[in-house]
């Protein structure tokens, strides 16, 4: 099987305390963030693997986007394309985000390569509050070595960081980094990006 430096699985909140607006905020922000010209680079210095996973309640997870090889600017060209476009096709429901980890956990099952480094951004503006508790299924998924990070957006909840650390992120190298409100995220997205570029190519 070949082999790729990263797979990342970009998680994102679909819940019914994301408006439309702020919906495409997001969209919007992570395409832009996945254009910037250092991240372009980064993402294609080495062969990698993308994916795109919308998320809200119970039984609310779609892959908007399967595993996409990225080995060129053109390919992650494509695939900001379609971020930028992403249709919201989950119920605007609660926020299970044990649910969500659980659906890219088997996605990265499946996986058409072998990956050096496996990643699960999870991307959200509020607490879990329905279905599985994330924080068992994030201990799963640190003890195989795939590392969880987090983008809070604090808008409706200034201290999600918080419960991000306790039961989101885990893993080789896991973290998590805010923004303040949905303005501010594709800079915090393009932060995030540069800085698990910068350490995970060999």
């Amino acid at each position: 099987m070949d082999s790729v430096a990263l797979a990342m699985v970009l998680a994102v909140d679909g819940s019914a305390s994301v408006t439309y607006d702020e919906f495409g905020l997001i969209a919007g922000g992570m395409a832009a963030a996945l254009r910037d010209p250092g991240v372009v680079a980064g993402l294609t210095r080495a062969p990698c693997l993308l994916s795109l996973l919308l998320w809200s309640g119970v039984g609310a997870q779609e892959v908007l986007t399967d595993w996409t090889r990225i080995a060129s600017p053109a390919d992650l060209a494509a695939f900001a394309e379609e971020v930028d476009n992403m249709p919201r096709l989950v119920k605007a429901g609660e926020t299970a985000i044990g649910e969500a980890l659980l659906a890219s956990l088997t996605l990265l099952a499946h996986l058409p390569a072998i990956a050096q480094r496996s990643i699960v951004n999870v991307i959200g503006d509020g607490r879990s509050n329905a279905g599985i508790a994330p924080g068992p299924i994030r201990d799963r998924m640190a003890a195989a070595d795939i590392t969880i990070n987090g983008l809070c957006i604090l808008h409706e909840e200034p201290d999600l960081l918080v419960s991000y650390n306790a039961e989101v992120i885990g893993g080789p190298g896991a973290f998590a980094v805010v923004c303040r409100d949905y303005p501010d995220f594709e800079d915090a997205m393009r932060r995030k990006l540069v800085r698990e570029i910068g350490e995970k190519l060999v």
